[in-house]
């Protein structure tokens, strides 16, 4: 065809991080289709519905193509509103829309009344994710350099943090220790807490094509997932039972002898106390559920999952079925104590992946945008705090200002009536966004800026895998890091990059650990095949080949009890009692739905949030939609859903619409040990709506 080209780039999406390509009008700077090769090493040739036809949000009417200052904010700082006064054009009746000098303006003027008066603590920089390594490297280093601030987070806080601290604690390395094709080469694969083929498809495909062929394969969930239908053992859990279930798995090797003797003495520390602990817990036999009205059936079955997970060769996935709970961090480090006892870790076919949320959220983290890490996940000059915490810090007034990129805090995080009493304390909030967003739409100052699909920028997917994007079509508007560098100068600060490519230079030398070999030029020249860092000469596809990246070398075990709560305990002492709430996604959308909700061919098949409830309590469910209402809050009205899918006493509902105020349902139950929101599981009300 006249004028398409087809240009290679990375999907804007899921953690999969599929490689892609498009064809794209030239003339007409459009892309007209996005397809993937068929030599493509992270896709296979494939794409989910969401890589395939969600790039309308490229060329939407709703963009944010021009920045704009908020009036109020400017009534309320005349001496801004007096610098910028003459860019600015009137918009609607709650923004100015103006240039992104005076946008930047704005937002430095502020910054710095604000730290001369409350000091240099009072300002946070959140998000990031959703953007490039290059601009998450920039956000960290202005915020904690420029600005002198040690606060600096992620969404990995509402996601995969607590993989990260379990892994870290215990094998030294929070990343994927496999490439996803290892799958090909597992005999035994079990799935917990991940509903694969909706959340992370290309790797779903993967793990069916095994499946089917060997029969080979556990999921532990509790609903039943289409990943149920191919597996040879179908595991429905009640709610908060993962480290139970996992204990319990550890409990049977220990005491069946199933473990690697010569891994465990070459190559690890602190086995002997470890199995003390577990053999003298009376919550890790799995005999326990024999007590469990409705689940007994999990007695014998963990015993089977164990004994084949391990005698093979085999790999455990998991997502935030495990993390999103209160002892997620303690599941994750369970999980990897069962690869440490049997082996099953630093060989092909054997290791462990925890199943990452946004298409860059690995490399944002990568990138230091932590506030307990550097970048390459080295010790800060000082430690900030973590997004929860930070929402207290507004709530008392000493955080003031929230310098925000592509993470929608005010839609995706818990307990949604505090986080909004919290937002309405800052003094200052700027937003760089493709759309007004839930935070956008609360922001002072808001920033347009270029999607994916239209700049160059590392992304590092969930099995540590670097794709250089590259634009699809030409955008005007600038890149997150321009906008920082510019707000960096005008802060005292001495950033001057010529290019995206000039801040990865930069980024090699700093994070040489994993990315010194890393350049441009081979990333250009791998763009479908990607490379996992850690990269020097050559990449690394498996981790923990010959040592594990602890201090020592050696894997570590960390043990850590299951404490008798909620379902469990309501079934055991007979009180069971209203709904347990779990909360996941759908296939068509990512997220906060900010880009998918402009691709009618995917909003088209899920417009709202829909609640799932059970064909055995469709008694208590009359009207076509119903309010739920927990302690914390409540949501709007949702439409129900009945199905044989579902285990009674158990609704589940997904989060992509802002509208429906799911999070309000969730108060400040997290992780103990990194404050990752307990979203998979909150007790309900159900109140009807006629």
């Amino acid at each position: 065809m006249q004028n398409i080209e087809i240009k290679d780039s990375v999907c804007t999406y899921c953690g999969v991080g599929c490689d892609i390509a498009a064809e794209v009008d030239v003339a007409n700077n459009k892309i007209e289709k996005i397809f993937a090769h068929p030599d493509g090493v992270v896709s296979q040739g494939k794409l989910c519905i969401k890589g395939k036809y969600g790039f309308d949000f490229v060329t939407s009417k709703e963009r944010l193509r021009e920045p704009r200052i908020r009036k109020s904010f400017l009534e309320k700082n005349p001496e801004i509103y007096k610098a910028v006064a003459d860019s600015l054009q009137e918009l609607d009746e709650t923004w100015y829309s103006c240039d992104l000098e005076a946008a930047t303006t704005a937002c430095a003027m502020k910054l710095k009344e604000i730290q001369n008066r409350y000091g240099r603590k009072s300002v946070a920089s959140i998000g990031g994710a959703r953007t490039s390594c290059e601009s998450s490297y920039l956000f960290q280093k202005f915020t904690r350099h420029t600005l002198n601030s040690p606060h600096v987070d992620n969404c990995a806080r509402v996601c995969h943090s607590p993989s990260l601290k379990g892994m870290r604690a215990t094998i030294g390395e929070g990343a994927a220790t496999n490439p996803y094709n290892d799958i090909y080469n597992t005999e035994f694969m079990i799935v917990i807490g991940s509903n694969t083929t909706e959340a992370h498809p290309i790797i779903a495909n993967r793990i069916l094509d095994v499946a089917r062929e060997h029969d080979n394969l556990a999921v532990f969930d509790v609903r039943e997932i289409k990943l149920h239908r191919f597996a040879k053992y179908k595991a429905i859990l009640p709610h908060e039972a993962n480290l139970l279930v996992l204990n319990m798995l550890a409990y049977t090797i220990i005491d069946e002898e199933l473990y690697d003797e010569h891994f465990l003495a070459d190559r690890t520390k602190g086995f002997d106390e470890f199995k003390e602990k577990i053999l003298n817990d009376p919550y890790a036999k799995p005999e326990f559920f024999e007590q469990i009205e409705g689940y007994e059936y999990l007695a014998k079955m963990i015993r089977k999952v164990a004994r084949e997970y391990a005698l093979k060769k085999s790999m455990i996935f998991w997502g935030l079925g495990i993390t999103e709970h209160i002892d997620g961090s303690y599941a994750v480090m369970a999980i990897t104590h069962l690869a440490l006892m049997t082996g099953n870790i630093g060989k092909s076919g054997a290791g462990l992946m925890p199943l990452r949320g946004q298409n860059n959220v690995q490399g944002t983290c990568d990138m230091g945008m932590l506030p307990y890490y550097d970048p390459d996940y080295q010790t800060p000059k000082e430690i900030g705090l973590m997004t929860p915490q930070l929402v207290d810090e507004m709530l008392e007034g000493r955080l003031k200002a929230v310098l925000n990129i592509g993470e929608d805090l005010t839609h995706i995080h818990p307990n949604l009536n505090k986080i909004d009493k919290a937002f309405k304390q800052l003094e200052l909030l700027f937003v760089q966004e493709l759309f007004m967003t839930d935070v956008a739409k609360r922001a002072d100052i808001v920033v347009g800026v270029k999607s994916a699909y239209e700049k160059t920028g590392v992304y590092v997917n969930a099995m540590r895998r670097l794709h250089l994007s590259q634009p699809l079509v030409e955008s005007d508007l600038p890149d997150d890091w321009e906008v920082l560098q510019i707000l960096d100068n005008k802060m005292g600060g001495d950033a001057n990059y010529a290019s995206s490519k000039e801040v990865w230079e930069e980024v090699q030398k700093v994070a040489y650990r994993r990315f010194s070999g890393a350049d441009y030029h081979r990333l250009e020249k791998h763009r479908k095949r990607g490379l996992q860092w850690p990269v020097h000469t050559e990449d690394t596809p498996i981790l923990h080949q010959l040592d594990f990246r602890t201090e020592d070398g050696y894997g570590h075990f960390h043990y850590h009890g299951y404490r008798l709560r909620g379902m469990v305990e309501e079934i055991l002492s007979k009180s069971l009692t209203g709904f347990y709430l779990t909360t996941g996604r759908t296939l068509a959308h990512y997220n906060n739905a900010a880009q998918t909700l402009q691709s009618p061919k995917l909003n088209d098949r899920y417009s709202e949030d829909v609640l799932l409830v059970s064909e055995a309590d469709a008694k208590h469910f009359t009207t076509e939609r119903v309010v739920l209402k927990s302690k914390w809050g409540e949501t709007t009205p949702l439409l129900v859903k009945i199905t044989d899918k579902m285990p009674p006493k158990t609704l589940f509902v997904t989060f992509h619409h802002a509208k429906s105020k799911i999070n309000a349902l969730f108060g400040d139950a997290r992780d103990e040990l990194i404050l990752t929101a307990a979203f998979k599981s909150v007790k309900v009300d159900v109140l009807p709506v006629s």
